[in-house]
This record gives C-alpha cells, structure tokens and sequence, in this order.
C-alpha cells in the first residue's frame, strides 16, 4: 500500500455473512467487526455497507409459497434487518465502539440537496466516533427504484463522503483470468487507470445470496478508481483480510485510482438512474468531450433537446446514433435550452465539474 488510508468505505456482501445453508455465519461477523475496530484503533475511520438482511430472516419467518417475490423480499429485509444491526450493535460494543444505522433509497441521492443532507449526517457521525452502517431499506424499495445492488451504494458512499478507499469484500479473492474455483486461473492483481479489456474474465452468474455478481463490482470499481478511490476487490472469508489490507499484504485485485476530482462531479457520476431529459450533441461536440483537454458542453455542439427538466436536474448526453455519452447537470431548463440549440457565443448547457463521461468506466 503506497498510501496511508484515512476514511474507509466496507462493503460486505451477503456471501461473506452466510453459511452454505443460507443461515448467518455469526462467527465470520465477529471476526470482521474485531477488524474494523482494530482499523477504527489506529486512526481510520471506518463507514460499514453491509448486505445479509434477507439472509438473516430466512430461517425465521414462515411466508406462504403463492406470496409474490417482491413482498417476500420486503418481508425478509424487514425482519432481518433488526437481527443484522441487532448483532453489528452487540459486537461492536464488546469492542468499545458505538455503531449508528442509516437506511436509504436511491430517491434520496435524487437532488443535491438530499445527497449533501446524507453526506453531512455520515461525517457528523464519524466526527463523533461513531461508525454509520448504511443499507438500501429494502423493506420500500420495488424493482425499478433500487440501486443495482449494495456495490453501487458502496461506491456511491465512498465517493459522498470522500473516502479514500472502498473495500468490496466477496468470497473470492477478486477477478480471475478464468473462473475462481480453476486451480490454473490468475488473479488479477492490478487494474491501472486505463485498463480496458478486463470484462471478458468476468462470468455473468450472480452469487446466491446477493443481487450483485462481479461484473457489478467490476463496474463500479472503476468508477469509483475514476474518481480518485483507492479500490480493492477482496475475499471477506479469508481470515484477517482487513489486517491484510492494513499491513499491506491484501491479496486482492487492486484498481489504481485517478486524481480525485471535485464532489459535485462524484454526485453526478452516481446519478444514471436520475435523469430527466436528453440532449444530443453532433460529433464536434463528441470529439471535444473526449479529447485530454476539460471541456464543458456548450449549445453549439446540441442538435437535439428531449425530456423536460429544470436548471439543476441531471441529464444524459447522447450523439446522433443513440450512443449513452455520459450525464451532467443542466445549466438552465429544457426551454432555455432547445432556444439556444446550435448558437455560439453562450453559457454552457453542462460545466465541466457537473459532467461524468461513461468512457471512465469502460471495462
């Protein structure tokens, strides 16, 4: 490690805290919560995204087989989110340390008012000493408005909170050029900043107890390395695996991150599930958005103007063929907007802080 970590972002995965037969592995819990106090003892602040809330429930409540998936979901988040923190709360106590829960939705990153009111309540309570235990309330959220799964939420967080490093911690020691279980595969140990190609490693299957499978956690590591993150995807099985990472001897793969950039720019690189209009710009505007240089998106590039949104709202940016070029947040209104179609001469549609470009995250 060739960097001293300061703020830490954890994200355990629910294959992490079960056991083969779907019941919580109790003992892995407490020999993580020993490690992220022993963090939390020499001066890094440690923030928990934990995952298991339904895998907690499982065994303790009896739902009838015609009950649909979602309200099913709903019932076991619900019920096992009280036994997860419960049990989060009594481990850490035996440690000397207090925890706090926060129960979010995608909706609550919506606006940069809601996402900066999370922000300071995260911070507000690691300048206590208190360690937040964020996690998706499950127990409201339906399909379409969840986050792809608790990898995203991680990433988000480490970004909200400019968080030098996030943790993603899986039942595997990270990304194989083969699959994880063939004795000949090799782990990747290293992702630097303009890798590309790595995807085609990754198998599509899901683990069996989370939403997320590896080309998530694939996906949102580069983002959040593209955001200045220090990101490890590591296996929260292996005994000692976050004194690894404190002695520097984690084996991981690790994604080598860009220059931090500003927290706005993090908001809006968090924000596709939000968007209220499009603008589609000619291929002038393209070639400049993807040139070394920054460049904001003036007028001049826009041939098209779709959706209707307010200054301040997030919007997607598309070239002529449909292509997803990237996001940001509007200047001024669609009105505005479709008047100044084409001029030059005036205010950017988009700044330069307020664009995320999707080329950062190719795999």
């Amino acid at each position: 490690m060739n960097y001293q970590p300061q703020l830490v972002v954890v994200k355990i995965g629910s294959n992490v805290l079960t056991q083969e037969d779907g019941s919580p592995d109790r003992q892995r819990m407490a020999s993580l919560v020993k490690q992220m106090a022993f963090l939390k003892e020499q001066g890094i602040q440690v923030v928990l995204v934990s995952s298991g809330a339904v895998a907690f429930a499982r065994n303790n409540v009896k739902i009838e087989d015609k009950t649909e998936s979602v309200v099913r979901k709903q019932i076991l988040a619900s019920v096992g989110q009280i036994d997860i923190v419960q049990s989060y709360k009594e481990l850490f106590q035996e440690e000397g340390h207090q925890i706090a829960q926060i129960v979010v939705t995608p909706q609550d990153f919506l606006s940069r008012r809601h996402y900066l009111n999370i922000k300071d309540c995260l911070l507000g309570l690691l300048n206590h000493g208190i360690i937040p235990i964020i996690n998706e309330n499950d127990a409201v959220a339906v399909t379409e408005l969840m986050f792809t799964d608790n990898d995203e939420l991680a990433s988000m967080t480490a970004a909200m909170i400019d968080a030098d490093t996030l943790l993603l911690l899986t039942n595997v020691d990270g990304i194989y050029k083969g699959h994880p279980s063939d004795p000949g595969s090799q782990l990747i140990e290293r992702v630097g900043r303009r890798a590309s190609g790595v995807s085609r490693y990754i198998a599509t299957s899901k683990s069996t107890f989370g939403r997320g499978g590896m080309g998530s956690k694939m996906k949102m590591a580069k983002k959040a390395a593209y955001l200045g993150i220090h990101v490890y995807i590591a296996n929260g099985n292996r005994d000692n695996v976050l004194l690894d990472f404190y002695n520097g001897q984690l084996k991981a793969t690790y994604f080598e991150p860009e220059s931090s950039k500003p927290n706005p720019k993090k908001w809006v690189a968090h924000s596709d599930n939000y968007t209220k209009g499009e603008v589609i710009v000619n291929e002038g505007a393209k070639e400049a958005l993807h040139a070394d240089e920054a460049a904001s998106l003036l007028p001049v590039g826009v041939v098209g103007i779709t959706g209707n949104f307010s200054k301040g709202d997030i919007i997607r940016i598309k070239d002529e063929n449909g292509e997803k070029l990237g996001l940001g947040k509007a200047e001024y209104g669609s009105k505005k907007a479709t008047d100044r179609i084409g001029l030059s001469n005036q205010k950017p549609i988009i700044h330069y802080n307020y664009l995320y470009l999707f080329k950062y995250h190719t795999l």
